[in-house]
């Protein structure tokens, strides 16, 4: 425990430390599998329980690369469109696609505002939002505040559990991403139980 707690620390007084969370947190908006949650949170539980990165910081740099992710998702769908590379017409996809475009098309500020805080939709939300042509300074607008709002929220998650869980920069990592990945997997339950109870009370 001690090696690892070694480790930890010398990973979070790194100069490189929230370069690469950063990378992990900009491939996230293009990869789901990429854990840039994970990243943000545990930064943020190693703000508190050690010291460094400063707290500030990371939710600074979480929110500029988070930001850029989503911007580039965006620009992705108004130059290329939604229908060009093969995996883009995969049914799950098509059917997030179709979707998100729907939504948009109600209350284009909401979606984008939410859709930061759910994987898969950021991404179908980002690609459409750009094939829709939503204007760009009224997306970048909200993906910023979304951004940081998200930014926020996931190392705010880590700093708290690290201030009331004792056990060390170990401890506090672990259990803070057990924490915002049992979030994370709430918000995707209730969304699904929303979305079958709209397509049964359609049907």
């Amino acid at each position: 425990m001690d090696g690892v707690d070694a480790w930890l620390q010398a990973i979070a007084a790194s100069p490189w430390a929230l370069l690469g969370m950063a990378v992990l947190v900009f491939a996230d908006a293009f990869l789901v599998v990429i854990p840039g949650e994970a990243a943000v949170t545990a930064f943020g539980a190693l703000a508190v329980s050690h010291g460094t990165p400063p707290l500030v910081g990371v939710v600074l740099v979480a929110a500029a690369a988070a930001f850029a992710g989503d911007a580039c998702c965006y620009l992705v769908g108004r130059t290329v469109g939604v229908e060009r590379w093969a995996w883009m017409r995969r049914p799950r996809v098509r059917a997030a696609l179709d979707w998100a475009r729907a939504r948009l098309e109600r209350n284009a500020a909401v979606v984008l505002f939410t859709a930061r805080f759910v994987p898969f939709a950021r991404l179908a939300v980002n690609l459409a939002a750009g094939a829709a042509r939503v204007a760009p300074a009224r997306y970048l607008g909200v993906a910023a505040v979304a951004a940081f709002a998200w930014a926020a929220y996931q190392a705010v998650i880590g700093a708290i559990v690290a201030a009331v869980v004792p056990g060390g920069p170990v401890v506090a990592v672990v259990v803070s991403i057990v924490v915002a990945v049992g979030i994370g997997v709430g918000i995707d339950l209730v969304l699904a139980r929303r979305a079958k109870r709209r397509v049964a009370s359609r049907g």
